[in-house]
């Protein structure tokens, strides 16, 4: 069976998320990463004509009828049982992102637009951990990548997000727009991939946030690269890692990060970022917590 990718992805122009649309092309590129030996099934080689695993053989692995699973990949998820979908998901090796994802696309709640379009805020006593977080960069997300509140120390690594306007403080413009992030991130694809994953997420989350479908609108215009990202249909959580940078006035720092859900509102997260004691890195943030937001302007001066 001979297939072509359906098209009208989210965000492409700017429109709202066609969850149908979403769906089928999510299916589709997991099932596509897929090859029959992966699944302990028989590859015929020169006579398949499709990427990974055709329709049919996902049907059979997942145990349900080809015209079910053929539906449910063209985007009608309507009446699916959790069931069924957990079946696909082993099916197709999701991950525990991406099984939630397919749940959201597939089975999705009905949300007010009011509460979507409600902006998102801080409590005042997150607002005060944040300033008590002496020498740890720390910052606190939104939906969107919005960036909500950060300590004197992250305006010291990351940059000092006072400055801009508040609907430029968002990771995904300051990632895919501004050069100097660019310059900072040494593994700058792998940050980009991280946020696209997030993006994508919360568009399965909130279909009709009309805010984020402009992000997602203007970033498909203004940036190739996030345009390549986005077609992918990668999802992931955040989570933590380490994350390698390259300061204007201090050097490379190798900072571990970790994020931490909010039990009152789990779509915000408190990131915090530390180095390993006793290394290079922790006596360069030292340095920095002593000159603290001076050392983003310093830095925006200093010879390249």
């Amino acid at each position: 069976m001979d297939e072509q990718p359906s098209v009208g992805s989210a965000g492409e122009a700017g429109m709202p998320l066609d969850r149908r649309a979403e769906l089928s092309e999510f299916l589709r590129t997991r099932r596509a990463r897929l090859k029959p030996q992966d699944v302990g099934m028989p590859d015929f080689g020169r006579h398949r004509r499709v990427p990974g695993l055709r329709r049919e053989e996902l049907a059979q692995l997942a145990g349900v009828s080809v015209a079910y699973y053929t539906r449910l990949e063209q985007g009608n998820g309507r009446n699916v049982s959790a069931e069924v979908l957990d079946a696909i998901a082993r099916a197709l090796r999701l991950t525990d992102a991406e099984h939630n994802h397919l749940t959201h696309l597939a089975k999705p709640k009905q949300h007010k637009k009011k509460q979507t379009a409600r902006p998102q805020q801080v409590r005042g006593a997150l607002r005060q951990l944040l300033d008590t977080m002496d020498g740890v960069p720390a910052y606190i997300t939104g939906r969107r990548s919005d960036l909500l509140g950060w300590n004197r120390m992250a305006a010291a690594v990351f940059g000092d997000w006072s400055e801009l306007p508040a609907q430029e403080r968002n990771w995904a413009r300051m990632v895919f727009l501004r050069p100097e992030y660019r310059d900072l991130y040494v593994e700058w694809e792998q940050k980009a991939i991280d946020i696209v994953c997030h993006l994508r997420m919360d568009a399965g989350c909130h279909p009709d946030d009309p805010r984020l479908s402009a992000l997602v609108g203007e970033l498909s215009v203004k940036s190739e690269d996030f345009r390549r990202l986005w077609a992918t249909h990668d999802v992931k959580e955040k989570s933590h890692g380490v994350k390698l940078l390259r300061h204007p006035l201090v050097g490379d720092l190798a900072l571990q990060y970790e994020s931490f859900r909010l039990v009152d509102d789990a779509e915000l997260a408190l990131v915090t970022y530390h180095a390993e004691p006793g290394s290079p890195s922790a006596e360069a943030l030292r340095l920095l917590a002593s000159w603290g937001t001076d050392a983003t302007r310093a830095g925006a001066s200093a010879p390249q």
